[in-house]
């Protein structure tokens, strides 16, 4: 979720073989239409060669989307764009495009119906995301669609800000809290409108409302009677979005790392660091060799978040790339910052808290720092949908001190200026003032009510969303099926075997998923130091 800001079924081979033909002027009829010249027909063509259109949007077969780096499980893909209007509600505007890659199904005969991979952040690029899902087993029996979702980093225009990405690696050697950093931080996030707008883009545009058109264009445009999604983080909101204003043509619905339309926003945050640290603490008192070096560790994890806020430590790292030594300050907010992202390092928490607490804040410091100075971290990320999102569809229906309230209710220790900045969307009001993008319809925030057969999967360290929206959103989804994944930090099919066995076997039999791996997870073994 977010930017670390410091946010049916059959008769589709028939459609297929008939748009195959359509063009020669041959009339298919029963099962056996032969050719005037008397040889079997061809068979259907497969999924994303032939071009089609969907109102006023169009796909074209064609070469396959840019990626950061080559992307080996893409070579066999079908890849073409779908060209799209950027604001829907401007007829005759301009329009934008956005790269589709197709990986087929590793069956000789697979089934009819493909999956769509919804990719998080907001602002992450689904295509570069193919490897986890091929690796997860997604692509067993079904092809797997891989669209850039509006303004990511393979569709044109991408709507990426090196610049903020930059400042939020040197935020790392600043102390959060300060207004010298918060007006570094505005003005990144200034330059970064003034460069989009500049290029002409529709800021307003970037959102759920226009996304969840784009995928119902897609199905339309590429001749799928029937598919199915998988959702990611972020790509649970689109997912659950699309659900409720375009159900047409949906088989079923995964959603993993849940962040539900009706209460995302910045209170939730809070909640689900809430959730994701006290599955962790909680894990490592269970453990009697975790429990007995390191007692009490939520205590200790408190009062060094109030300690640092009062006089942080300042230290330095070397970047392994560079050999680069970089400051890094970590004071309260930092530490609550790391600890959100750490739930996916969580064998190495205990220690690296206990190493703080004694005067040697090293692994911390790198394990928040060096991340942020990755060349990966530089350019791929599309603020323009990050605050497209962020500045429609949350920030005009929460209150401006939504943050503080969730802090104080979550972690009442805390200083107030701690609990002031949400964990990982520092500033995010502010940001959207200098966005100025109109609020979303109310009805945006509407919860999903629906009979589509959903699988709500998280995992019990996820303190990005929280393994409770599992259990909200399936109170309106009448076929919901919820599974926590204990020991599992955010986005389980990234990490847990067992939740790839659950999601392959959820799209078999979506009202009865295989969930028999449950029973044999164990807890990390967390480090000692001994």
């Amino acid at each position: 979720m977010a930017p670390q800001r410091v946010p049916r079924r059959r008769g589709v081979r028939r459609l297929r073989a008939t748009q195959a033909v359509a063009a020669t002027g041959i009339l298919v009829t029963g099962l056996f239409a032969l050719p005037a010249h008397g040889a079997p027909s061809p068979g259907p063509a497969p999924l994303g060669s032939v071009a089609g259109t969907a109102g006023a949007a169009r796909y074209t077969p064609g070469a396959c989307p840019r990626t950061p780096e080559p992307i080996a499980e893409l070579a066999g893909a079908r890849c073409g764009t779908l060209t799209v209007p950027e604001n829907r509600s401007k007829p005759g505007g301009r329009t934008i495009r956005l790269g589709v890659a197709i990986v087929p199904a590793r069956a000789a005969k697979p089934q009819p119906d493909p999956i769509v991979w919804l990719a998080g952040g907001p602002g992450d690029d689904a295509v570069g995301e193919a490897k986890m899902a091929v690796d997860g087993g997604l692509n067993r029996d079904r092809d797997v669609i891989f669209m850039s979702q509006r303004g990511t980093y393979s569709a044109d225009p991408a709507l990426t800000c090196p610049n903020i990405d930059e400042f939020n690696a040197r935020a790392t050697g600043l102390a959060a809290d300060s207004p010298a950093t918060e007006r570094e931080h505005l003005q990144a996030t200034k330059t970064c409108r003034d460069r989009l707008t500049g290029l002409g883009a529709d800021l307003g545009a970037y959102n759920d409302t226009e996304s969840s058109a784009d995928l119902a264009d897609l199905r339309t445009a590429l001749g799928v009677p029937q598919w199915n999604l998988y959702g990611i983080s972020y790509g649970t909101q689109l997912a659950l979005v699309t659900m409720r204003l375009h159900p047409q043509g949906i088989r079923s619905v995964g959603i993993d790392g849940i962040l539900p339309p009706s209460t995302a926003g910045e209170a939730l945050t809070w909640s689900a660091a809430k959730q994701g640290f006290d599955g962790l603490f909680k894990a490592c008192a269970e453990q009697p060799a975790c429990n007995d070096r390191y007692p009490n560790l939520p205590a200790t994890f408190e009062r060094l978040v109030r300690q640092l806020q009062a006089k942080p430590v300042t230290t330095t790292v070397t970047l392994p790339d560079t050999h680069r030594q970089v400051k890094v300050v970590l004071d309260g907010t930092a530490l609550v910052n790391w600890l959100t992202s750490a739930t996916h390092v969580a064998a190495q928490v205990p220690r690296a808290l206990d190493e703080l607490d004694h005067g040697k804040p090293q692994r911390i410091a790198q394990q928040w720092s060096v991340g942020k100075y990755s060349p990966q971290a530089v350019g791929r990320l599309s603020h323009g949908l990050v605050y497209g999102v962020f500045c429609s569809e949350w920030t005009p229906y929460e209150a401006r001190d939504a943050a503080l309230r969730g802090g104080e209710e979550a972690f009442p220790s805390f200083p107030r200026s701690v609990q002031s900045q949400s964990p990982q969307l520092a500033y995010l009001h502010q940001d959207c003032d200098t966005w100025n993008v109109p609020a979303a319809p109310r009805s945006i925030r509407d919860a999903t009510t629906s009979d589509i057969p959903t699988l709500a999967l998280s995992g019990g360290f996820d303190s990005q969303t929280g393994a409770a929206n599992g259990p909200y959103v399936a109170r309106t989804l009448s076929k919901a099926t919820v599974v926590t994944v204990p020991y599992e930090p955010h986005v389980v099919f990234a990490t847990s075997k067992c939740a790839q066995t659950i999601a392959v076997s959820f799209f078999d039999t979506p009202t009865a998923p295989d969930t028999r791996c449950l029973k044999g997870l164990k807890p990390p073994a967390f480090d000692t130091g001994r």
